[in-house]
């Protein structure tokens, strides 16, 4: 074994064998569209040389395997066995890797799904060089651009990855902001939140590459120079090993401040005071209001917002105290939006945005 990546499930490994071996080659796998013919060649139930014929059913699918999900899928028969083997394009160039199957009882049921080969080319390329990965790494912790995050920030568009938390000390550090809203990246359209790491992954270490991102409702373009992935993973593996437990609440939490928006959005908020901080386990650095109630079966209890999270921004927009908090979103409300997004922080430091619908 010269090198493995769980990631994407695939290993490099070399053979002794005193002479050279014929090879296949790598074809695009960007070029197989859904309905190409594709034949997959493996060894199922100990059968080798076995070969089935299909179609592509479908591309880029994610079935929950890694953080590249990114298959092929295929009707053409994958069975136990088949892992490993190569799925080919009717020009005999190998467009995939025979990896997964959805099945009962272990036998093929027309789903199988196989790693394209433009994802499975650059892994080779760095196991074969240096027995590792080394994948690029951006440190921004990104979400899913929902319909009703786009609508609580007027867009249209569900288009990009949203920035919520930005690494301390990675590329991203200072120049990208938790918010922005990341359209771009290296020239390439980021059409879904998945596609970023992807994107990020299989671009260089070191390399400069320019991000398009909208904030505060403009245009930026932004310069970053990448890091890489392995070592921001010790990093931030570090970091959260560090995070205090949150002690049990104590009965002296600040008195809640009341809402009068209380039944328009479905919690009730109060100030972030020492006693807050001490039940909760809030940092210094964090600030807004935090949550004292949230009422029971209301879409704000459905999202999962719960007491002692902290609401710090209001549609990408800084919240100083529960007046404030009551005024923006009193706001959105006059300005017709269905929803308000909230940006949300639990007691391990940690940021994701959270769009409440308002009644």
């Amino acid at each position: 074994v010269v090198g493995a990546d769980d990631k994407t499930d695939l290993a490099v490994l070399r053979i002794d064998t005193g002479h050279e071996l014929p090879f296949v080659e790598f074809g695009d796998s960007d070029t197989a569209e859904v309905g190409d013919w594709v034949m997959a060649i493996g060894n199922p139930f100990g059968l080798g040389g076995s070969v089935t014929l299909g179609i592509v059913s479908a591309r880029n699918r994610n079935i929950e395997s890694g953080p590249y999900d990114q298959f092929i899928q295929t009707d053409a028969a994958i069975n136990q066995g088949n892992s490993g083997g190569p799925l080919f394009d009717m020009e005999g160039k190998v467009v995939g890797i025979n990896s997964a199957i959805i099945a009962r009882g272990g036998s093929s049921l027309g789903i199988g799904f196989a790693v394209p080969g433009n994802l499975a080319q650059p892994v080779i390329r760095q196991l074969s060089q240096f027995g590792e990965t080394r994948r690029g790494w951006l440190g921004v912790g990104i979400q899913d651009v929902s319909f009703d995050i786009a609508s609580s920030l007027g867009l249209t568009s569900t288009q990009g990855a949203l920035a919520v938390n930005i690494t301390k000390g990675s590329p991203a550090d200072g120049i990208v902001e938790e918010g922005d809203l990341i359209l771009e990246f290296d020239g390439k359209t980021i059409g879904t939140m998945r596609d970023l790491p992807r994107l990020v992954a299989e671009t260089e270490v070191g390399k400069v590459v320019d991000l398009k991102v909208l904030r505060d409702g403009k245009d930026m373009n932004l310069s970053v120079t990448l890091g890489r992935l392995e070592t921001g993973e010790q990093a931030i593996l570090q970091a959260q090993q560090e995070v205090i437990e949150p002690p049990p609440p104590d009965e002296d939490v600040a008195e809640v401040v009341p809402l009068a928006l209380k039944d328009i959005i479905g919690l009730e908020v109060g100030p972030i005071d020492d006693a807050a901080r001490k039940a909760f386990v809030i940092r210094e650095d964090v600030t807004g209001v935090i949550i004292k109630s949230v009422t029971p079966d209301s879409d704000a209890s459905r999202q999962g917002l719960v007491e002692g999270l902290v609401i710090s921004e209001v549609n990408q927009q800084d919240v100083s105290g529960v007046e404030d908090f009551e005024l923006k979103v009193d706001a959105a409300r006059e300005a017709g939006r269905p929803n308000v997004l909230f940006k949300i922080t639990d007691p391990t430091g940690a940021n994701r945005f959270i769009p409440v619908q308002i009644k």
